[in-house]
């Protein structure tokens, strides 16, 4: 597995590559975690793409950002470091990189072959609570600092029954990734998207996935999605919780490949 710099206009983006040959694969991670989450995808799908995971402007080894962001600067980021690979992409986003992948789909169709959106939702900005409630995390990041706010939310990220080891990654991932004012403006980003509108308009084929236990977005915020989007196909994952592409990769990784082999015809 190699790493990577890459320097986009407003800031440099670290990211994880696994993989010589095939289609590209970027991977966007959830708000509260990195290019670490995607341990699993790096491991088994590098054998049929080249995938790369990105540490989000702002978070883990990447640098912070020299103005805040917007979503719309998060999906441009990931953009510019599609057209540094050539081509296009399919990206795999997961909760809130599942957002900004959606954005990117709809705001760079020419660079996305195809979107897989995992445990996701059309943003919070669909309900004001949901809205307040994703800014408040700022606040509760900096008054608690990133240990004990990584102790506080990361093992509402899985299943019940998942391994106590799964956890306590999640956990350490979160706390060495989060960081002021990235994480702040990511929860913006969040909190000011409502996707609903423009969901229609991504022509992108996709692929909608979600944990069956998943208690942070939930199981019909996925279905929101998939309702909305043309050429889509909805998978529920058994026993995982809201990061399925961790807790169940096997399975995940599965409905990952069966999808590029139709999109980028890998063969058999």
């Amino acid at each position: 597995m190699n790493t990577d710099l890459l320097a986009p206009a407003s800031t440099d983006v670290h990211v994880e590559e696994a993989g010589d040959h095939g289609p590209l694969l970027l991977c966007l991670h959830g708000i509260g975690s990195s290019s670490a989450a995607f341990a699993p995808q790096l491991a088994e799908l590098s054998a049929y793409a080249r995938v790369v995971a990105w540490d989000a402007p702002g978070y883990a080894r990447s640098p912070d950002p020299e103005v805040a962001l917007t979503l719309d600067d998060f999906a441009d980021t990931a953009a510019r470091l599609i057209r540094e690979r050539g081509g296009s992409a399919h990206v795999l986003g997961v909760s809130w990189g599942g957002v900004i992948a959606l954005r990117l789909a709809s705001r760079h169709p020419d660079l996305v072959a195809s979107v897989i959106v995992a445990d996701s939702s059309p943003g919070s900005g669909t309900d004001e609570t949901k809205a307040a409630g994703m800014r408040a995390r700022a606040t509760e990041l900096a008054e608690l600092g990133p240990r004990a706010f990584a102790e506080a939310r990361g093992p509402r990220l899985v299943s019940p029954g998942a391994p106590a080891g799964l956890v306590r990654r999640i956990v350490d991932t979160m706390a060495a990734s989060v960081r002021l004012p990235g994480y702040g403006y990511a929860a913006e980003s969040m909190a000011s998207a409502d996707l609903r509108a423009e969901l229609p308009t991504v022509t992108a084929p996709s692929l909608v996935l979600c944990g069956d236990q998943d208690e942070v977005t939930g199981v019909e915020a996925s279905q929101a999605i998939a309702g909305a989007l043309h050429k889509t196909a909805f998978v529920i994952v058994k026993d995982a919780g809201h990061l399925a592409n961790q807790e169940q990769p096997g399975r995940f990784n599965a409905w990952v490949l069966s999808h590029l082999r139709i999109t980028a015809r890998i063969p058999e």
